[in-house]
């Protein structure tokens, strides 16, 4: 069994003009053997640390004060080799992968069905499960058996937790020509306060990392998370572990 962590960096805007330029969804990839050992260094580096509190990318930011925020009371480089050695963690666990779709919104708005800040998130999950069902699919084909996976998202509201779990069923249950199938997943999808899940934290910090690349064009958070994205048996992340959304006329 594999557990998706998700997690997104951004805000879908209402239109084209105004906004962002592209919305991040990440998810981190976890073998259900390798959960405890993750959670363990992680809970492991904050009590040598002295942190208590949720770690988000928006608390590594200097500025942040948010009586929240367990580094408000660190400086710049303290809060910089935090962020660093939780990469780090990443890294150092072979078997655990992370992917990430980057929606160009200027791109998705010139698509029929994309109206609104609901179907960018809609076409972002869509293309990111995809992912996750390949790998699934992949990793069965070296294992010899069927490779189930389930899908751990953050929870954001009533609402918004309820529309979610409406898309992720009529994904599952889809037979449109151009809808992938899931039958490597198991249940519906699970949501979760981030402050209670180690995985979504993860996938959080590499949502940020990739959103900063390509929002504001800084590459040192990402080149410290690119190594433990998925990848073709030719060593390459684009499609596979970084995927770009939607395939035509993005920006």
């Amino acid at each position: 069994m594999y557990l998706l962590f998700l997690d997104e960096s951004g805000t879908p805007p209402h239109s084209a003009q105004g906004g962002p330029n592209y919305f991040v969804m990440a998810g981190v990839i976890v073998p259900e053997d390798k959960w405890s050992s993750l959670r363990d260094a992680l809970l492991g580096m904050k009590i040598r640390r002295r942190l208590r509190g949720e770690l988000k990318w928006r608390y590594f930011a200097p500025s942040n004060t948010d009586e929240r925020n367990p580094l408000r009371n660190l400086d710049a480089a303290t809060r910089d080799a935090i962020r660093l050695e939780i990469y780090q963690i990443l890294k150092g666990a072979a078997t655990v992968k992370t992917l990430a779709a980057v929606c160009s919104i200027v791109a998705a708005f010139q698509m029929p069905s994309i109206t609104d800040q609901q179907s960018i998130y809609n076409l972002t999950f869509k293309v990111l499960t995809e992912r996750f069902q390949y790998f699934l699919q992949d990793e069965g084909k070296r294992s010899g058996k069927k490779e189930h996976g389930m899908i751990v998202c953050d929870h954001r509201g009533h609402d918004d937790d309820r529309r979610l779990r409406m898309h992720h069923q009529m994904l599952v249950h889809s037979v449109a020509a151009f809808t992938s199938s899931y039958p490597n997943l198991v249940e519906s999808v699970l949501l979760q306060p981030s402050n209670l899940s180690i995985g979504i934290q993860f996938a959080d910090l590499v949502a940020g990392a990739v959103w900063r690349r390509f929002e504001r064009g800084d590459q040192r958070w990402f080149q410290e998370a690119e190594p433990t994205f998925r990848r073709s048996s030719g060593g390459n992340i684009d499609g596979y572990g970084l995927i770009r959304v939607p395939k035509v006329g993005w920006v």
